[in-house]
Formats: C-alpha cells, sequence, structure tokens
C-alpha cells in the first residue's frame, strides 16, 4: 500500500509540473498574440514509463510551434510591411488561449487534490503504524 501511495504522489506531482509548463507556455502565447510573425507554441504531455508498471508519471514534451498559416495584416505605415502594405500577423487566438488556460488550471487543481489526498493518507498511515 505504501509504494500506491509513492506512486501516486509521484503521478499527481508530474502532472502538476506538466501542467505548469502548459500554462507558462499559454502565458507566452497570450503575451505574444499581437507580436508580428510569432506562432502559438504547443506543448504535448508524453507518459513516463517505469518499470514493470503501465501507469506512470506524465512529463511536458517537446514545444511545437503551430504551422497554421499567419494570417496577413494590411498596415502600410508598419515597418515590417512589404510593397502591398501587408505583413504577417500572429497564429494565436486568444479564445483558445483562455480555454486552455483555464482546463491546464484545473487539471493543476485536481493534481493538487490527489496529491494532498494521497498525503493525507500516508500520514494516518503513518500514525496507526506508530500505535
Amino acid at each position: 500500500m505504501g509504494n500506491d501511495l509513492l506512486k501516486t504522489l509521484a503521478a499527481s506531482a508530474s502532472g502538476m509540473q506538466a501542467q505548469a509548463t502548459r500554462l507558462r507556455h499559454v502565458s507566452e502565447n497570450i503575451a505574444n498574440s499581437d507580436t508580428p510573425g510569432y506562432r502559438r507554441k504547443i506543448v504535448a504531455f508524453n507518459e513516463v514509463k517505469t518499470a514493470g508498471g503501465t501507469e506512470g508519471p506524465v512529463a511536458a514534451g517537446r514545444v511545437r510551434l503551430d504551422q497554421s498559416d499567419l494570417p496577413k495584416v494590411h498596415d502600410p505605415s508598419h515597418p515590417l510591411a512589404d510593397e502591398t502594405g501587408h505583413y504577417d500577423g500572429s497564429n494565436v487566438d486568444l479564445v483558445v488561449e483562455i480555454a486552455d488556460a483555464r482546463e491546464a488550471q484545473r487539471s493543476y487543481e485536481a493534481n493538487l487534490k490527489m496529491f494532498d489526498q494521497a498525503r493525507k493518507m500516508s500520514s494516518r498511515l503513518l500514525e496507526m503504524l506508530r500505535r
């Protein structure tokens, strides 16, 4: 049982760390939503393989750039504008980023609750063993 609690603590902690990484990239996307030529950053999660286990912790994978087309913005006075008065905008959609931030926050909170529950259970188990 003690080993299961440790696995739960490790999985919850890795989930919190992965969601914190995701939230950092979402924040960068929001901060750069008006930066010309900026491509949205996307982070995926990978399961960390553990010896003999089918379930385990997760980790943030490599950051990829969203390869969708950059919108053309018409502003002849912009320093990056070409001869037609257009420049590449950012492919960040603020609605999508806010939804991703909310999802990351809720997932982080769920992992935190699981971590706290496992910590309380291990503490109670130690108390019972001391008696």
